[in-house]
């Protein structure tokens, strides 16, 4: 797989934001602002950081918002959309974003979620393994608000556990994934299709692998996660 250069990005930012309504009402949830910016901008800027040139952005609720703000591009970046008409779930938006990538390879990232990791470390396992899928894991403290994700040795996924009450520390889904394009080819088009639970259970030891990280990770799916997210960025920034 070429460089990080050549892969494009796909940034899920379709969502409701439902949970969020109650502090943010007016925008989607990828353009809440954090540190005066919008959430989305600070997924940009990562993959600028590392010279990702293209990204294909998965719009929905609110989409014209979205599209205002950041245009055709984000600095060298070229940004194109993937508008849905409907909701089609983080599989099926993925799926149609497929069809807007030249690339061998994808990177794609959940829209209201942020991993500090290594993605050079974790573009170079996908590599190594000659993965189908390759999801970028992170220990939390607390896994059972995002499932738990066990992993073998050889990095292979062995299991996803689903949100559970006290299930402890543990790897967690940071929301950051690498595919191989001409798998997302195989995937139905135009209908709602999870990736999570209706794609990667059936890839279980059939190319799908694990990259663990320790790399400070925060979502704004919740009103509490969002107010911590200026505080987050700050310490990152540190």
């Amino acid at each position: 797989m070429p460089g990080l250069s050549e892969v494009t990005a796909i940034i899920l930012a379709g969502g409701f934001g439902t949970r969020l309504r109650s502090v943010v009402s007016d925008r989607p949830k990828v353009m809440a602002h954090v540190c005066g910016r919008p959430f989305l901008a600070h997924l940009l800027e990562q993959l600028r950081l590392v010279r990702v040139s293209k990204a294909v952005i998965c719009t929905g609720y609110m989409a014209e918002q979205i599209e205002m703000a950041f245009g055709s591009s984000y600095g060298s970046m070229q940004l194109t959309y993937s508008r849905e008409d409907h909701p089609l779930g983080t599989g099926g938006a993925i799926a149609a974003a497929a069809d807007l990538c030249d690339s061998d390879t994808v990177l794609a990232i959940n829209g209201d979620s942020y991993c500090a990791a290594d993605l050079h470390h974790f573009s170079n396992e996908h590599v190594s393994h000659d993965a189908r899928a390759s999801i970028l894991l992170t220990h939390v403290n607390d896994a059972g608000r995002f499932g738990k994700v066990s992993v073998a040795a050889d990095g292979k996924i062995t299991c996803f556990d689903e949100k559970l009450e006290n299930v402890g520390p543990g790897l967690i889904n940071a929301g950051l994934y690498l595919f191989e394009t001409k798998w997302l080819n195989l995937l139905p088009r135009r209908r709602p299709l999870s990736i999570e639970r209706e794609i990667f259970p059936l890839w279980i030891g059939h190319g799908l692998y694990g990259h663990a990280t320790l790399a400070p990770f925060i979502d704004i799916g919740t009103p509490e996660s969002y107010m911590a997210a200026e505080n987050f960025f700050h310490r990152a920034a540190a």
